[in-house]
């Protein structure tokens, strides 16, 4: 026998043996997480992925048979790829509710008054129980900028139906919103095309 088949054969055993104790420690976990009930999910962050993160839970969602309602605020084009594919399903209701980033329409009380439309919206689904899943897209900009009162907010998203999912995407998502939140994600950036002049692509960013 080789020193080589003799190393190989101890790290197939070492790695075995971490297998083993690492399966049994996740079966565990698993096993203790038997609880149900619809998510608060938070996802913020300066890095690009919030919102695709969110469309892929929609199409998850919608392959269980599920009914979601989705909420764009700030965001104004109809021109997307998602909302192309996703306004087409049965199960799907898509809103657009913005008109614009902030630095396009340079009107503080032209924001506040569509997004307080807008709001009306969110809260129909989120008083409505045959919603499974609500996302609720840049929403974190209006409690940021306070277009909306934060507590009128965030009392709606802690009074959701018991089963009704509801994710919240967004930079700079504030303290009391990731408070009440069942699941956070800090998404990142590291690099981003952007910044070497590359602009939006179809399929990747629209």
């Amino acid at each position: 026998m080789t020193q080589q088949t003799i190393d190989n054969d101890k790290q197939n055993h070492y790695h075995k043996t971490r297998m083993e104790r690492k399966k049994a420690q996740i079966d565990t976990s698993i096993a203790r997480a038997d609880g149900e009930k619809g998510l608060l999910l938070v996802i913020t962050g300066n890095g690009k992925g919030k919102s695709t993160s969110s469309f892929g839970m929609v199409a998850r969602a919608l392959g269980h048979g599920m009914k979601v309602g989705v909420c764009q605020f700030i965001k104004s084009r109809t021109d997307t790829g998602e909302e192309a594919f996703f306004s087409q399903q049965p199960n799907c209701e898509w809103h657009v509710l913005g008109d614009g980033f902030t630095w396009d329409t340079q009107d503080r009380q032209q924001d506040i008054d569509t997004s307080e439309r807008g709001w009306q919206v969110a809260l129909k689904m989120l008083n409505d129980p045959s919603y499974d899943m609500v996302v609720l897209d840049e929403l974190t900009y209006l409690l940021s900028y306070e277009y909306l009162d934060k507590d009128t907010v965030l009392n709606a998203l802690m009074a959701k139906p018991e089963m009704q999912h509801v994710v919240v995407t967004g930079r700079s998502a504030i303290a009391e919103l990731r408070d009440i939140a069942d699941t956070v994600s800090d998404i990142k950036e590291e690099k981003h095309a952007y910044k070497d002049g590359i602009k939006a692509q179809k399929g990747v960013d629209l």
